[in-house]
């Protein structure tokens, strides 16, 4: 009975909260959607944070899984990439790991049927699938076998289940079908136009980490006897042992470290000694918190300031009661004095509360739904999980409580400081008379607190938007990106297996391209900067010992003639690379200006110097014929790396192991760069010379730059929203504070302006009592963004957390909205008649 009474009292309380708020919509009106504006921002944010870094990932017993990267301090990396050799030490001497596996994204080139399509592939060892314990709903998985290097037949490879129903129709007889492949060779990869068997079909769910599935994932040949120290082009990932912890994992490596260091030889023509220089550690993270990487920090922050938001709505919302509630005094007074007892009121109050909170969380929850979507869409490419963000049961779970929190914490506020406070009927206040100072100082801190949590978020957003003021400065190392198209192709070597025609075959492509109207200037590369930033090779240098040692690091991209010219890259010293180069051999390189510096005092000095492979003893001294400006090639946010520029001469392409068949990306300068029509003439101008060369990547390197731009506009997109609403609702609390003491001192204004005062003073009245709250939150404020902007740090790109520009803005733009909502009321009550006030008294 107790219970049924409980529940009948609730629903009596909510059903006259209900009736009470319809009476009133405006005010109605403004707290739903101001709580359902901060409820929805909030879970929409916090449905991203639980998607990305919470939770777990779509695998059996996914806190298992971690990701082994290997830092090189010695040549300032903070991940060298992992190499065929470890991964065999690894795999044989370790104690802590259930499965150890490699892979890497290629692209390949499947034929079937006298029908090719340039596919998105994943190469994987043995071990891979066995970690993420993924199995095929269709044929079976790769066998140890077949990763050995006395397998024979066929490669075999597994089809993702949106490519087997794409190009063949989920048929079923495509098992042990065979058909050709080409990929990318090397050390451990595929043979040039290797007969492949398809062997398996993925899960539909199936997603490969932080990405969705490859279109085919092919099945990794290693041969111990081939292994040295170097090739570094791998990806590591590993099961932990049921009852491994991290620590036994990482002292599993450090003993493992020093064995591979022992049991593989140098490569050719380097010495253990110049390899130790490197100093390779090996680090290992839990793979959700690695896949997470730099976006957690992002997220994290982005979380903290909505909730910043929801935290100003529900002080603005208590403002708003406490207003509502002051005009109220005199019911609730005759309602005590009928008999009412506090504890009733306070129900009332705090039901009124819970039916905004429900409404506002029910609308909240809608706005989060369809905000989310949009976020999705236009989320940066990079931000891990991207596709799985939803508004999940845990975000409902989150919405709720969020919104009973809500409810508690404004509508307590207002039943504590009335409900218990009741006067009676012969001792309230007289109408037209100011409120109690305990009451005046209670809405004076609720604003104060409003405008000193939205400077805050103004700063933030401040900080982000000189971050992304610096950067756009950063010199990429290029020029008008809008105007370079690009287009990779892949060359066949089974129709090319000459060298020298290959190269004559580009140059003429080089040609007609150049002939199409509008261009200005072309080139190519094996990548572009912001797409791949080159690979690390050791680099001798002829001569005498240089400072850091004679073998170094640095990155080694090939290019062709025009290269640095279509690309817009300042030449420093010496010339570029010519076709007369790549006719007598190629034995010329061109140098950044980083690596320059390292070969000499000043970048001409560096000239005619000779460098070569340092892991290939049969490679030829080349001669440097120049020094271009460093060239941010893996971001704005990273120091452009030290670089050699090889002249693409396919002969270089074709035996690098390295490398593998040249897949060049050509770049067009040209105003007409993105159109249609430049691309349709760029494919025709290719398939001109070989009609057979699959063309893909077509773009701008406008595209490439805002990408590298993408999580910094982002976030400071997200907390310009977020310091906007909540300047936004910080102006709203100043404007009805201010418009509810004119209200409160109609009386007083006019019997000031009746004995005298002008306008212009009054309006400086309450003016100055507005700027008076938003100073005090203003300093409030300062404080607190000061320490808040140490969280920032890592997202923060040539400034410091307490730049003087980013705060004197934010505090500019906070004074200037306090400033208009004061004067808004203050205006008023400057043309306040005093006759009709007084005749109204």
């Amino acid at each position: 009975m107790n219970i049924i009474r409980f529940f009948d009292s609730v629903g009596r309380h909510l059903r006259h909260a209900l009736h009470a708020l319809l009476r009133r919509p405006t005010f109605a009106f403004a707290a739903v959607l101001t709580l359902a504006l901060g409820i929805g921002a909030t879970t929409a944010i916090f449905s991203v944070v639980y998607s990305v870094l919470i939770k777990p990932l779509p695998y059996p017993n996914p806190d298992e899984l971690v990701r082994i990267r290997h830092p090189a301090p010695g040549i300032d990396l903070d991940d060298i990439g992992s190499s065929s050799n470890m991964y065999l030490t690894y795999r044989q001497e370790n104690r802590t790991f259930a499965s150890v596996g490699l892979w890497q994204d290629a692209d390949a080139t499947l034929t079937e049927r006298g029908e090719s399509e340039r596919v998105r592939a994943l190469r994987v060892t043995d071990g891979t699938l066995q970690a993420l314990r993924v199995q095929p709903i269709r044929g079976r998985s790769f066998t140890e076998a077949e990763h050995g290097p006395a397998a024979e037949g066929p490669w075999p490879i597994i089809l993702s289940y949106a490519f087997w129903q794409r190009r063949f129709g989920g048929d079923e007889s495509v098992l042990t079908r065979e058909l050709s492949i080409e990929a990318p060779g090397g050390n451990g990869t595929l043979r040039s136009n290797g007969s492949a068997r398809i062997v398996g079909i993925l899960p539909p769910d199936f997603r490969f980490l932080d990405r969705s599935a490859p279109d085919v994932i092919v099945a990794v040949r290693l041969d111990p006897a081939q292994q040295a120290h170097g090739a570094y082009q791998w990806q590591m990932l590993a099961r932990l042992k049921t009852g491994a912890s991290l620590a036994d994992a990482r002292a599993d490596l450090e003993r493992m470290r020093r064995i591979w260091r022992d049991a593989w030889p140098p490569f050719p023509g380097s010495t253990l000694e110049e390899f130790d220089r490197m100093r390779i550690s090996a680090l290992v993270r839990p793979m959700l918190d690695d896949m997470a990487g730099g976006i957690a920090s992002t997220l994290w922050v982005l979380m903290g300031a909505i909730g910043t938001v929801l935290l100003i709505a529900c002080v603005n919302i208590a403002n708003l009661m406490l207003v509502r509630a002051e005009a109220r005094r005199p019911e609730f007074a005759v309602r005590v004095a009928l008999g009412a007892v506090p504890s009733s009121i306070a129900k009332e109050l705090l039901a009124e509360s819970l039916c905004l909170g429900a409404i506002g969380g029910m609308l909240g929850l809608l706005l989060a739904s369809a905000g989310l979507r949009v976020f999705v869409a236009l989320g940066p490419s990079d931000l891990p999980r991207l596709q799985e963000i939803a508004v999940s049961p845990s975000a409902l779970v989150f919405a709720v409580a969020v919104s009973l929190l809500s409810t508690l914490l404004f509508g307590s506020i207002t039943a504590l400081k009335h409900a218990w406070r009741v006067e009676s009927p012969n001792t309230g206040s007289p109408r037209g008379s100011s409120a109690s100072r305990g009451r005046i100082d209670a809405r004076n801190l609720l604003v104060t607190a409003q405008v000193a949590l939205a400077l805050v978020l103004i700063v933030s957003a401040a900080l982000m938007g000189r971050t992304f003021q610096v950067l756009r400065d950063v010199d990429p190392g290029f020029s008008e990106p809008a105007t370079l198209q690009t287009a990779k192709i892949w060359v066949p070597s089974t129709s090319f297996p000459d060298a020298r025609q290959v190269t004559r075959m580009q140059r003429e492509m080089v040609d007609k391209i150049a002939a199409i109207p509008g261009v200005t200037a072309v080139g190519f590369a094996d990548a572009v900067p912001l797409e791949w930033g080159g690979m690390g090779m050791g680099i001798e240098v002829e001569g005498p010992a240089q400072a850091g040692g004679q073998t170094s690091l640095p990155r080694v991209k090939f290019v062709s003639p025009g290269f640095f010219d279509a690309m817009g890259t300042r030449l420093i010293a010496g010339r570029g690379v010519t076709w007369n180069d790549l006719e007598t051999g190629g034995r010329v390189v061109v140098i950044s200006e980083s690596f320059a510096r390292r070969l000499a005092t000043e970048p001409a000095d560096a000239l005619g110097k000779r460098v070569r492979f340092a892991t290939f003893a049969q490679d030829s001294w080349r001669e440097v014929i120049g020094v271009v400006q460093n060239i941010h090639e893996n971001g704005l946010y990273e120091a452009p790396p030290s670089m050699v520029y090889w002249p693409a001469f396919a002969e270089n392409l074709f035996y690098n192991p390295m490398v593998g068949t040249p897949s060049p990306t050509f770049v067009i300068r040209s105003a007409r760069a993105g159109t249609a029509s430049l691309a349709d003439e760029v494919r025709n101008a290719i398939h001109s010379v070989s009609a057979s060369i699959p063309i893909g990547r077509e773009r701008t390197m406008q595209e490439l730059y805002a990408g590298s731009l993408a999580r910094t506009s982002f976030t400071l997109v997200m907390l310009a929203i977020a310091g906007g609403m909540a300047l936004l609702l910080g102006v709203i609390g100043i404007y009805s504070v201010i418009a509810y003491v004119v209200s409160q001192r109609t009386k007083e204004i006019g019997i000031r302006s009746a004995l005298g005062a002008e306008p212009r003073q009054l309006r400086k009245i309450f003016l100055m009592h507005g700027l008076k709250l938003s100073g005090v939150g203003v300093v409030v404020g300062l404080a607190v963004a000061a320490v808040a902007g140490r969280s920032m740090a890592s997202l923060l790109f040539g400034i410091a957390p307490l730049d003087p520009a980013a705060y004197l803005a934010a505090v500019a733009v906070i004074v200037a909205a306090a400033a208009l909502a004061s004067y808004l009321p203050a205006r008023r009550a400057a043309n306040v008649d005093p006759i009709e006030t007084l005749r109204a008294e």
